[in-house]
């Protein structure tokens, strides 16, 4: 089925900069929250959480525990202590964890089989440390080799520094002494000690290896499962929207002040630097997700590998979001050997709290989610989402083609209510690259779609655009309310967002 036409925008570029005041999300019927009990005396702060080989739920406090959750009684034990604020835990063989603390990345082990540890191995501590409060190390994400990999987040600017911290302290990276057009000139969040902003890799050996810069508070990784690493980060001074990067060894991902500890800057200030410099040699990120409209303060972000047993989502990523109570989703595709994609708004609210920072899928497919509070947010302890088995009607997928994008939905279409032009708003923009804290959308450009075509199967819906395709834009689309399924059921996407990096050739 096709139709034909143009599709005319009438808006005030304010309103599109403006958050929405209702996400959409998937129906109580398909997913449902429910609180999971913390171990009773630990403040419910968690940091990090994994299932071990047993299939028990291991947690990290951020007060210093690590515990276990037998999964027939719910009882939880307490298995180590004294860790220095953990964003982090990988589970290894039986009985062993690995712990991203803030000042090192430790193994815990219990040696002797009385489910307690006694032996406290530091793997890597190789990074610097001033005492400043801003200073978390994130984590924790291994690869297939037994590698590890880590966030080491910026300064604050607003703190004091330690002369008596770790390693060698430098005030560079802070203000130009003699600024002028063109230049870097000032960063707020700063690396004053080694390797801060920065993703590091550290071998099964205990080899430190500086792997990626360019971050300004990268509280996420995570791999997908062709085994390549990806992390968030926080919007900010040159950091325009949240986004997430796919992270390639020397990769630089924008924020100027990591480069103190940069092979190819030495000797050079950051804030005495080109922008334009910086511009060109930038990753752009993978997929930017629209500030305040999406997210707040994005966290680990986490491919579901349930083949099926969450929904109709398998493959894709879903994001932990710190500042409100929401979960992102994101599908992701290679175009032109370049990740990029379109992310979702799964989950608001319904239960859900703020302060989530870590995920975790059970053996049996339930999304587990950590809460912590710190300063900025309310909002702690452990949450579980669960599919009921009845599927949303949903914008599964969002993908590139040469001339526009298909939509993949996961209920077959009422062709009635989705075969007009002006079923589908689009317009496109940017985020500006500069030392301002965040950016507006600029630029917003309305898309005009030329022709609507829906799949015999009513799956798919395919829009050609009249306008050409822009690269380093962001598509954002908003369907229409009258949207139905086959069935009847309403489109609860309201919003999605595709980040367009790369043109897809004709014969892709």
């Amino acid at each position: 089925m096709k139709t034909t036409g143009t599709l005319l925008l009438i808006w005030l570029a304010a309103a599109w900069n403006a958050p929405c005041s209702v996400l959409a999300q998937v129906p109580r019927k398909s997913y449902r929250i429910e609180n999971v009990r913390t171990p009773p005396g630990a403040a419910p702060e968690v940091g990090g959480i994994d299932f071990d080989p047993h299939g028990r739920l291991v947690a990290c406090f951020r007060r210093g525990g690590l515990y276990r959750r037998d999964p027939e009684t719910g009882r939880w034990s307490r298995f180590a202590t004294g860790l220095q604020v953990p964003l982090g835990i990988v589970a290894g063989k039986p009985g062993e964890y690995f712990v991203a603390q803030r000042s090192e990345l430790t193994r815990v082990v219990d040696t002797d089989g009385d489910g307690r540890a006694d032996h406290y191995q530091t793997l890597s501590d190789r990074w610097g440390m001033s005492g400043n409060y801003h200073e978390y190390a994130y984590g924790l994400a291994r690869d297939g080799d037994g590698n590890f990999y880590m966030g080491l987040g910026l300064a604050s600017g607003s703190s004091r520094h330690r002369s008596s911290g770790r390693g060698a302290v430098t005030n560079r990276s802070r203000v130009a002494e003699k600024p002028r057009p063109g230049i870097v000139g000032q960063v707020r969040h700063n690396s004053p000690v080694s390797y801060r902003g920065w993703v590091i890799k550290i071998t099964p050996a205990g080899e430190f290896v500086p792997f990626a810069s360019g971050f300004r508070q990268p509280n996420g990784l995570g791999f997908n499962r062709e085994g390549e690493l990806f992390a968030t980060d926080n919007q900010g001074g040159w950091i325009g929207t949240s986004p997430l990067h796919h992270v390639t060894p020397g990769s630089f991902y924008g924020h100027p002040a990591s480069l103190n500890w940069h092979p190819d800057f030495q000797g050079v200030n950051p804030v005495d630097i080109e922008v334009e410099t910086l511009a060109r040699r930038r990753k752009p990120p993978a997929v930017q997700i629209p500030q305040n409209d999406m997210a707040g303060s994005l966290a680990q972000p986490l491919e579901d590998r349930t083949r099926g047993r969450f929904g109709p989502y398998s493959g894709q990523m879903f994001i932990a979001d710190w500042t409100y109570p929401r979960i992102h989703r994101v599908y992701l595709e290679k175009v032109g050997g370049t990740w990029q994609g379109a992310c979702f708004p799964f989950i608001e609210g319904r239960g859900l709290r703020k302060g989530n920072i870590r995920l975790a899928f059970s053996p049996n497919g339930d999304l587990y989610v950590a809460q912590t509070s710190r300063i900025w947010g309310i909002g702690e302890g452990l949450q579980r989402v669960a599919w009921t088995g009845k599927p949303p009607m949903d914008i599964q997928e969002m993908r590139l083609t040469a001339t526009g994008f298909d939509l993949v939905f996961t209920k077959p279409l009422d062709p009635a209510t989705a075969a007009r032009a002006g079923d589908y708003s689009v317009f496109h923009y940017y985020y500006r690259y500069h030392g301002e804290y965040g950016s507006p959308k600029t630029d917003v450009t309305p898309v005009r779609i030329e022709e609507v075509s829906i799949s015999r199967d009513g799956r798919r819906v395919s829009l050609r655009l009249l306008d050409p395709l822009v690269p380093g834009r962001v598509y954002e689309l908003r369907p229409g309310r009258r949207i139905r399924s086959q069935d009847g059921e309403p489109l609860v996407t309201r919003l999605a967002a595709y980040t367009l990096n790369r043109l897809r050739e004709a014969n892709e």
